[in-house]
């Protein structure tokens, strides 16, 4: 029998043989099957088969191998009697750690940050997330020093966590990650000013701009689908979304949104992804307002929402920043369970209960984004030219028209908008 572990040789194809192990501290506000759950099905999004879930309870943490000796010796034996060659740690690990459990499972042993990394590493469609996942991973694995870093030196797919084409071990260069890291930060500097620009043309027209965020795989791009007519991939996966994705759509009394689409958080986000995407998530911290997409049939939706609002945190988006919280997933509950949340979301004026998929509450969620953000527009009694027929249609474009009349050679209008817009009227060529 064999685990396909080669200390020499760290391929692992689709498909890999995997145990997922949840090392339980007792301190975690989610229950232990859950957090198995979600790792399995992270393991999952890159095509790895979990054939065990394992929790251990974990009274302290050991230095050498984070659990127990009596819990690496049966840990081992469950790799050795369902041929395993890839265990996946539901918590950081040193990179001691990792090499010790390596030697004792006589398997490849990977972390959680090791694993969303590798999502992430699969998952990056655009130039920008490529260099935002290789800056990450290069920050994770410096300290590691246990992976060949020929791929530096060319193209490849992934970043050698599970796969790589037959790199051998060596020592890792040191000089050379930290050169390479410097170059992506330039990179990445250039991309966050482009994107600056960008931002500042929009403000100038001005279009108000709306994230999405949420936790992983809680319908973020089935709503995005939805309310776009987009065909953003949107499936039951995790982290299903990497790149962002902006579209412009019309709201009760606006005539031009910008609606963007964000990659997903998860509980312990690495930190060096937060801070390597932070050029991206930039659309999160301006935006006008957020749409805090949950998924309220998820048993942990309450800890999700934590987890979510912490990382909101870390960007350094303020709790002044208008937001809604959409409710997702109505479709999934039912009796009892479904009216009382319909009950609770009915009492709070800042959640909308939804379901992206089914179209239910869809409806309501944009009379409410609409309202939100219109609630600063004024009422203007504006005079045309009867003739003006650009100016007429402007204003019913960028405002709402409450009423209008028309006096000889002058129409009279009752319009609502924001001061910003009225001040655009005022000032069009």
């Amino acid at each position: 029998m064999s685990t396909g572990f080669d200390r020499d040789r760290d391929e692992f194809a689709r498909g890999a043989r995997a145990i997922v192990v949840y090392p339980d501290h007792g301190a975690s506000a989610r229950d232990a099957d859950a957090r198995l759950d979600e790792t399995a099905g992270l393991a999952a999004a890159i095509g790895v088969t979990v054939v065990d879930k394992v929790a251990l309870r974990l009274r302290a943490p050991k230095p050498a191998t984070l659990i127990g000796s009596g819990q690496v010796e049966q840990l081992a034996a469950t790799v050795r009697m369902e041929e395993a060659g890839l265990v996946v740690f539901d918590a950081a690990l040193t990179p001691v750690q990792q090499r010790n459990l390596e030697t004792a499972l006589e398997a490849k042993v990977i972390d959680r940050t090791g694993l969303i990394l590798e999502i992430f590493g699969e998952r990056a469609a655009t130039a920008e997330g490529r260099l935002q996942v290789e800056l990450a991973h290069l920050d994770y694995q410096a300290g590691r020093l246990v992976r060949s870093w020929t791929h530096l030196e060319r193209q490849r797919g992934g970043f050698g966590f599970l796969g790589g084409p037959g790199e051998t071990q060596i020592e890792a260069d040191r000089r050379l990650i930290r050169d390479r890291m410097a170059r992506l930060r330039k990179e990445l500097d250039s991309v966050s000013r482009t994107r600056g620009l960008h931002r500042e043309r929009r403000q100038r027209a001005p279009w108000p701009v709306i994230a999405l965020v949420g936790y992983t795989n809680a319908g973020k791009s089935t709503l995005f689908n939805r309310l776009t007519g987009a065909h953003v991939m949107a499936e039951d996966l995790l982290f299903a979304t990497l790149d962002p994705t902006l579209r412009q759509i019309s709201l009760p009394g606006i005539d031009k949104a910008i609606l963007s689409d964000t990659v997903g958080f998860v509980s312990e986000l690495p930190t060096q992804l937060v801070a390597a995407f932070k050029a991206t998530l930039e659309e999160v911290v301006s935006a006008d307002l957020l749409i805090h997409v949950r998924d309220i049939a998820h048993p942990d939706t309450q800890a999700q929402r934590d987890d979510v609002e912490g990382v909101l945190r870390d960007l350094g988006v303020t709790e002044t920043t208008p937001r809604i919280e959409a409710w997702n997933k109505l479709d999934l509950l039912e009796g009892e369970a479904r009216e009382d949340m319909l009950v609770e979301a009915s009492h709070r004026e800042d959640v909308v209960a939804i379901s992206a998929l089914s179209g239910e509450g869809i409806d309501t969620l944009v009379a409410t984004i609409g309202a939100l953000l219109t609630e600063g527009h004024r009422r203007y009694a504006i005079t045309l030219d009867s003739a003006d027929g650009a100016g007429a249609a402007w204003l019913h474009a960028h405002g709402e028209v409450l009423g209008q009349e028309v006096d000889g050679e002058h129409a009279l209008y009752d319009v609502r908008m924001s001061p910003s817009d009225y001040e655009r009227f005022l000032t069009r060529g």
